[in-house]
């Protein structure tokens, strides 16, 4: 099961959050979102557990809880869904061709 972690500290390591979830069950894995530019935290992260039950008692335990001075907002991570890029169907407006050119039949 894949876990959302919010608000977490911004010198919290992966390690350290691994380590936080692992006292209810086995940790596939921990990763921290960082910001693609400056690589600081963005603050929230996901934790995968392969058992239900062990995530389910996890996720009870640690929402709302102190991590180094951060009281955790912990919830079942939803599906990421598809973004939509700007810029639109290629066909800019309905113009019916590039420029304001008549077509010639």
């Amino acid at each position: 099961m894949n876990i959302y972690v919010g608000n977490l500290p911004k010198d919290l390591s992966e390690a350290d959050l691994k380590a936080a979830f692992e006292a209810y069950g086995q940790v596939e894995s921990a990763k921290i979102i960082k910001d693609r530019y400056s690589g600081e935290s963005r603050g929230f992260g996901f934790v995968e557990m392969p058992s239900q039950d062990e995530a389910k008692e996890a996720m009870e335990a640690m929402n709302g809880s102190d991590l180094k001075g951060s009281t955790l907002k912990v919830n079942e991570a939803r599906p990421r869904t598809p973004r939509r890029r700007p810029g639109g169907g290629g066909n800019f407006g309905g113009r019916p061709n590039k420029g304001n050119k008549p077509r010639r039949y």
